[in-house]
Order: structure tokens, then sequence, then C-alpha cells
């Protein structure tokens, strides 16, 4: 993976020079001839390290390097207008006075004109190398508190678990679809902590939660005063995924003129932050969700065609929970965990949990995780009982004990899609016991051919 390091120095020929043997290393290089250049540039560019010379016109290097820090002091981690990066100080007139100052003021190392190109090679991969790990250990922590393993056994989970062990290991995109609250996310993750980007960072964008009149300024970052609530510089959630996974939810709320320039960056890998200038290059690999149909938007002329095709190069589909209800016990216990620790003392009795597994959770995974943090805090006992649970859960289970009321879990969906699909389920199901699980008859019976029947039963967890 190429890294990207940005020299400032006025005159031409060192900058010649250093670029020649960065570029046999095999770095990315970008230049900068002044102090205020160099700024700006940082404003819309992403770098891994600075070389940066001291004696300059204009503002000098040391006042560079002060304003820079600064910059970056405004929001740390890589969310405001610089992210931090290591800058290596040089000199033609260096003294021990030039060195200490130089440090003080945030510098990573101080190198001596003529410069040794042994020396700067090894301080530019030192200094790349730390600041990977400083970002490994806040992303780190991060995940400890944000991330969620896949949680089930079931055939539908256990299927989609080894697509996402096939698909990890490469840099193809991905376009994750399934109904809310399934955990489009998780699998986001999952993919992303497989992955040779896993070191990287993992920036998601909730396309639905953002305003459209500020959609393209998060997705692309912003020059100063590029508009009127712009202020200072903002760094883009694309410029922060650099080198890891960008995560795109809800794609399908996105307006055709956002979708038009995610599209351009997908195809060249580089974009112009809102009113910026220079061109902003990246290396990030894009994950896209979505629980709109996008076939239908795209008949509707509200996706476009070709962006839907470049994302869905490798697609994933996240059941429903009422698919694969045999894991709720998993995912209680998982979220008891999650909320106790795992000396968690609180237990969900065999008829609670059968209870649960009868309802047909429209939420999904999300529905039942604050179920469970409810009962945790509301119940005073060590075990949950069918006393603890919601009426709404209760006198459903009362009112459909006989096989007809099986059309009011129908009616209960909250689409068409999903009532669809689970009335395929229950007569498929319906006539596999009829023909005792033969296969073949059961096609013959409903019309379908035995390998389309097949496919069917196994994407409704009957395989």
């Amino acid at each position: 993976m190429s890294h990207t390091i940005l020299i400032v120095d006025d005159e031409e020929s060192i900058r010649l020079s250093l670029r020649g043997i960065l570029e046999d290393e095999n770095y990315h290089v970008v230049e900068a001839d002044s102090g205020e250049a160099a700024l700006a540039l940082l404003a819309e560019q992403p770098v891994d390290a600075v070389l940066l010379d001291i004696w300059m016109d204009g503002i000098d290097g040391i006042a560079t390097l002060r304003l820079l820090k600064e910059m970056e002091a405004v929001a740390p981690g890589g969310a405001g207008a610089i992210r931090e990066v290591p800058v290596i100080m040089m000199s033609g007139h260096g003294t021990i006075t030039t060195a200490v100052t130089a440090t003080k003021s945030g510098a990573y190392d101080f190198l001596e004109k003529p410069l040794s190109l042994d020396r700067v090679l090894l301080l530019l991969e030192r200094a790349i190398r730390e600041l990977q790990l400083v970002r490994e250990n806040r992303d780190l922590k991060a995940r400890m508190t944000a991330d969620q393993p896949m949680i089930g056994s079931t055939p539908v989970m256990n299927d989609l678990d080894s697509q996402i062990r096939r698909v990890a290991p490469t840099d193809g995109w991905v376009l994750i679809t399934g109904e809310n609250g399934t955990g489009k996310e998780v699998a986001a993750r999952r993919i992303h902590q497989l992955s040779q980007r896993a070191k990287g960072p993992f920036v998601t964008v909730n396309s639905a939660a953002i305003p459209e009149h500020l959609i393209e300024s998060e997705l692309f970052g912003h020059a100063a005063g590029a508009f009127g609530e712009a202020g200072g510089a903002r760094t883009g959630r694309f410029e922060q995924g650099n080198h890891g996974t960008l995560f795109l939810d809800e794609i399908g709320d996105m307006s055709l003129n956002t979708q038009a320039k995610i599209l351009r960056l997908l195809q060249e890998q580089r974009f112009q932050p809102v009113g910026g200038s220079r061109e902003v290059q990246v290396d990030v690999r894009v994950i896209a969700a979505s629980n709109k149909n996008l076939d239908e938007l795209i008949q509707q002329g509200r996706f476009r065609q070709d962006l839907y095709y470049r994302l869905n190069v490798i697609p994933l589909r996240v059941p429903p929970l009422r698919q694969r209800r045999e894991d709720i016990p998993q995912l209680v216990d998982h979220f008891i965990r999650q909320h106790l620790g795992d000396r968690a003392a609180v237990t969900f009795g065999p008829t609670v949990l059968e209870q649960l597994q009868s309802y047909h959770w429209p939420g999904n995974v999300r529905e039942l995780k604050n179920l469970v943090e409810r009962l945790l805090i509301m119940s005073p006992g060590p075990e949950i009982t069918l006393d603890d649970l919601p009426e709404f859960i209760v006198q459903r289970h009362k009112a459909t004990p006989a096989a007809a009321s099986r059309w009011d879990v129908l009616l209960d969906h909250t689409n068409l899609r999903t009532a669809r699909e689970a009335f395929e389920k229950m007569y498929l199901e319906s006539q596999l016991q009829r023909h005792q699980g033969n296969i073949s008859r059961t096609a013959e019976t409903v019309g379908m051919e035995r390998s389309a029947l097949h496919r069917k039963l196994k994407s409704l967890g009957l395989g």
C-alpha cells in the first residue's frame, strides 16, 4: 500500500531529488514550495508524513510546523481540518538550538543537509509505522466498545459468515441488503476486521441521517469558507477512511447528484473537497448497504443504475430475525453479557425464550437487543419471567395458538416484501411437511424446478 509524502522546500532541486528517491521506494509524492502552500495542501489532501525545510521565504518551517500542530489540535484523530501527521524537519544551517526548538514544536525528528538518503528513508519508515500503531491502538479501543460479532449458528447465518470470510480478504466492493435492524453494519465491520485493511480506519456514513445540503461536505470535506456554514476546512469521510474501509449505510437515500460524485470517486479514487481546488487521492474500500429495493428505485429513476452495478460487485443479504429464530437464545445471552459483563447472574427461563422465539420481531435484532436491555434494567429478580415480558409479546402468544392465526403474523409485517417472504416460508414449509420432506414432489406441486426450489428453501432458512 503506497504512502503519501509531502515535501516542503523552496529549492526545486531538493524537491526533485527527494521525489526521485521516494518514488523509487514506491512512495506517492506531493510538493509545496512554501509553508503557506503546504498548509493549503494539507487542508485538502491526506498525507502520511511531511519533510519540511526550516529556512524558507514567507513563513519559515518552524512557524509552519506550529500552525500545522494547531490545526491538528482543533479536532484530534483525523476528524478536523488536518489529521495527525509526523513532520521531519530539514535544514542546511542546523544547530542544536534549532533542533530543540523543532522538537518542542512537535517535529518527529530533525535532518541536516546535505541529506543522508538512507537516513531519510529510515526515518520515514519509522515515523509512518509509529503513527500506524497509534491509530491502530485508538481504533482498537473504539472497536472494543462499538463492535459486536456475528451471533448465530442457523444455516442462513452460517452461509452469511462463509460468504463474509471469502469476500473479506479481497478488495472488492460489497453491497449489503437487509431490513432495518438486521445487522448490516455488524456484517460490514466483520468484513473489515477480516480484511487486509483491518489495521486501517473503519468509517461509517449514515446517508439517511445527514441533511441533503450537507451530505457532499460530509463525504468529501470542504475548504475553509466554502459555503455559509462551513467555517474552517473539514476533512470528509472518504479522506478519513484512507487506507481503510468506508461504510455507506442507506445509500438509497442519497440524491442523484451525490450518487454521480460517488460513482466518479469509485472509478478514479480521487475527488475535490467542496470549494477546494486540489484533487485528493484516496485508497479506500467501499461497503454499501440499503434496506430499500434498489431495483425498484432504479425503475423509478431515483437510483443510478451504473452506481448500482459498480457497488454490487459482491452482494450479501443479512436475513431478518424471523428467519433465524433459533439464534434468539444465543443473541439474548450475548446481550446479557454485553450489558452486565461476563459474570452476569440474570437468566431468561425456557418459557420466556420460547415466547421470544414465537414473536415475529419487525424491528429484528435491534428490537431484541433493546428489549433485553429494558428487561435487565426494569426487572429486579435474577430470572426474567413471563410476567416481565411486555404485553404486546404475551398477548400475541395467547391470541395465536391456532394455525389459522398465522395469517395475523403476515399482517404485522412492515411492508409487502417482508410479508411475501414470510408467506413463502409458511407455504413451502407446509408443502414440505405434506410431502414428508421430498423435494422433487414438493417442487412438482408448487410448480418450480427442483434446483430453484432448493435455492429458495436455502434462502428462507429451510434448506
